[in-house]
C-alpha cells in the first residue's frame, strides 16, 4: 500500500518529456455529429439530477485494486445525484495500457475514457478518426460551467489541451497549486546537526564543501566511512533539478525566459552540470553504484543512515520514520552561470488526457455535466476526500474550512480513503486547489508549502508548454528523438564517470548535432510560437 499511497502522492509530477515523445497532430477536422447526434432534451444545464430519465454509460478506467468501485461511495453519490448510472470497463494499472489499445483496435469502446493517460498522438489520431469526439462545443454551450470558468481564467490550459485542428479531445488533471515537476531533494537532518549546519549551500562550491564533509567527518556517527554524501538512480531522479544549477528548466525541451526553446543536451549549460557530477563521481561524493542500485536499495541505505543526499516524494519514504520537519528541502544553488539558480515548476496540468467522450456515447451532454462536477469545488471535495462526515466535516462550510475524522476502525487514512473515491493510485480527471485542504493540513503540509514558497516558487518557471505537433513534424522528431535519447543517455553515464573525458565535449556537440539535435530545437520552436500566438 505504501507504493500505491506515494503513487497517488506522484503522479501528478509527469514529466515534460514523454509528452515531446507522444505528441501528435493532425489536419483532420474532428465532427461531433458522429456521437449519436442526441439532442439535449432530458438534459440540465444547472442542478441535480442531470438527466430526466435513467442514463447508464460505460467507462473505461484503470484501477488501483483496492475496493469494487461498484461499492465505493463516492460513485454511488455521484449516480443518486446524477442520474446517471455507470457500467464499469477496469483495467489493473499495469495492464491498462495494453488493454487501452486493444479497445481503439477493436473498436469496441465505452462511452467515456475515464483515468486513462490519453497521450497527445492518441487525441489527435483518435479524434480527427472520429473516434474521440471534440469537448468544446459542450464546454462553450453551458454543460460544463466549472471546466469553462477554469478555461476563462486560465487560458494557458485551454490552449495546451486545443489540438491543431481546433479541437479539444481530452481533459487534464488540473492542479492549481502544483509546484514539484518532479519529485524534489531533501537534505538528511541527522547530518547536518551532527555537523553543525546551521546554513545550507546557496552555490555548486558550497555544496561541493558539504558534501565533502558529509564523507570525511562521520556524521552518522558509527566510526566506519560508510557515508554516501549523495545518492541516486541512474540520475533520473535528481537530473532536471540539478540542471535548474546551471539555468536549465528540462532535461529534454525547454523555453527560456526570452521565449527561445532549446534542447538540452548540447547546451553549455549541461557541460557544467557534467562536469560537476563528474568531479563528485572522482571523489567518492557521487554514489558509485548510481548507475547500477535500485530504487529499493536505495532507500535501504536511507534507513541504514548513510545518506546525505537524496530525492523522494517526501524525506521519511527514504529515512523512514515519520514525517517531520527535520529534513529540509534542498535549496537550488547557484553555478558560475549569471541568474541561476532556475526550477522547473509543475505547470499546473497533466501532459496527457484523463477524461475522453467516446462516439459510442449515446448522451455527451449529460456525460459533460457528470464530469464537469469535478472540476469545481463540491465535486472536487468528494472525489478527492470522501463523502462529508466519513473522514472529514466541516468546520465551517462556508469559508470552506474543515476537519478530519478518526479514520473508521482505525488504520490509514489514505489507504482508507482508497476504498471510498477512484481517485486513488491515478491520475484522475477533476481540480485541486488550496481551497479543497482548509484546515486539513498536518504540521508537515505545512512545513512542504514553506519550503516551496522560499526555496522554489521564487525561481520557478514552467519548462514547457503541452503543446502538439503536427503529424509529419511528430514522425521527424520521434525519429530523431528515438536515437538521440539512447545517445545522449550513454554519453551521460560516460562523461560522469569518466570513461569519455570532458575535453571530448566538442566532438560530443557535434554528433548531436550531426543526429538532429538543432532540428529538434526547431521543430518545438515552431509548436512553442504556434501555442503562444494561441493557434
Amino acid at each position: 500500500m505504501k507504493k500505491l499511497r506515494k503513487a497517488s502522492s506522484i503522479l501528478l509530477c509527469l514529466t515534460v518529456s514523454a509528452s515531446l515523445l507522444a505528441a501528435c497532430g493532425s489536419n483532420g477536422d474532428g465532427d461531433s455529429s458522429s456521437a449519436a447526434g442526441s439532442a439535449a432534451e432530458g438534459v440540465k444545464k444547472e442542478g441535480f439530477p442531470i438527466v430526466d430519465k435513467p442514463l447508464t454509460l460505460k467507462v473505461m478506467s484503470q484501477d488501483a485494486g483496492v475496493a469494487d468501485w461498484n461499492k465505493m461511495p463516492v460513485l454511488q453519490e455521484m449516480e443518486k445525484l446524477t442520474g446517471i448510472h455507470l457500467e464499469y470497463q477496469l483495467s489493473p494499472i499495469d495492464s491498462f495500457e495494453t488493454k487501452k489499445n486493444l479497445v481503439f483496435a477493436s473498436g469496441d469502446l465505452p462511452d467515456i475514457f475515464y483515468a486513462a493517460d490519453l497521450k497527445p498522438a492518441e487525441q489527435v489520431t483518435y479524434g480527427s478518426q472520429g473516434v474521440l469526439i471534440p469537448l468544446e462545443k459542450y464546454i462553450d454551450e453551458g454543460y460544463a460551467p466549472n471546466i469553462k470558468k477554469i478555461f476563462d481564467e486560465h487560458p494557458d490550459i485551454r490552449k495546451s489541451f486545443t489540438t491543431p485542428d481546433g479541437h479539444i479531445y481530452a481533459l487534464p488533471n488540473i492542479d492549481l497549486s502544483a509546484v514539484w515537476y518532479r519529485s524534489p531533494m531533501w537534505y538528511n537532518g541527522k547530518f547536518l546537526k551532527a555537523l553543525n549546519v546551521t546554513e545550507l549551500p546557496k552555490t555548486t562550491d558550497e555544496l561541493y564543501t558539504l558534501l565533502k564533509r558529509f564523507k570525511d567527518e562521520d556524521p552518522n556517527g558509527n566510526g566506519k566511512k560508510d557515508e554516501i554524501p549523495l545518492t541516486s538512480v541512474k540520475l533520473d531522479d535528481l537530473r532536471m533539478y540539478f540542471l535548474g544549477f546551471w539555468g536549465i528548466y528540462d532535461e529534454v525541451i525547454y523555453a527560456d525566459k526570452d521565449g527561445k526553446v532549446h534542447y538540452t543536451p548540447q547546451e553549455e549549460g549541461y557541460k557544467g552540470y557534467l562536469t560537476f557530477m563528474n568531479k563528485l563521481w572522482k571523489e567518492d561524493l557521487l554514489d558509485h553504484e548510481t548507475f547500477s542500485q535500485t530504487p529499493d536499495q536505495k532507500k535501504a541505505k536511507g534507513q541504514n543512515n548513510q545518506i546525505g543526499v537524496f530525492n523522494d516524494y517526501y524525506p521519511y519514504f527514504t529515512l523512514g520514520g515519520e514525517p517531520s520537519s527535520d529534513n529540509p528541502l534542498m535549496t537550488p544553488v547557484a553555478s558560475e552561470i549569471p541568474g541561476t539558480p532556475v526550477y522547473g515548476k509543475h505547470p499546473g496540468i497533466s501532459a496527457n488526457g484523463t477524461f475522453a467522450i467516446t462516439s459510442k456515447d449515446p448522451n455527451p451532454e449529460a456525460t459533460m455535466r457528470w464530469i464537469d462536477y469535478q472540476y469545481g469545488y463540491d465535486g472536487a471535495t468528494l472525489f478527492s476526500q470522501g463523502p462529508e462526515n466519513t473522514l472529514w466535516k466541516y468546520k465551517n462550510k462556508e469559508t470552506h474550512e474543515k476537519e478530519w475524522l478518526p479514520v473508521p476502525g482505525g488504520g490509514d487514512r489514505e489507504e482508507y480513503r482508497g476504498t471510498l473515491t477512484p481517485n486513488y493510485g491515478i491520475l484522475s480527471p477533476g481540480m485541486n486547489s488550496a481551497e479543497l485542504t482548509k484546515g486539513l493540513k498536518s504540521d508537515f503540509d505545512r512545513f512542504i508549502d514553506k519550503e516551496n514558497a522560499e526555496k522554489l516558487t521564487p525561481i520557478g518557471k514552467t519548462p514547457f508548454p503541452n503543446v502538439y505537433l503536427t503529424n509529419e513534424e511528430q514522425t521527424e522528431a520521434t525519429a530523431l528523438l528515438s536515437d538521440l535519447n539512447t545517445y545522449v543517455q550513454q554519453m551521460e553515464a560516460k562523461f560522469v564517470t569518466g570513461q569519455e573525458p570532458l575535453s571530448n565535449w566538442d566532438k560530443y556537440v557535434a554528433q548531436i548535432k550531426k543526429m538532429g539535435g538543432d532540428r529538434i530545437a526547431e521543430l518545438y520552436q515552431g509548436a512553442y510560437d504556434r501555442w503562444n500566438s494561441g493557434k
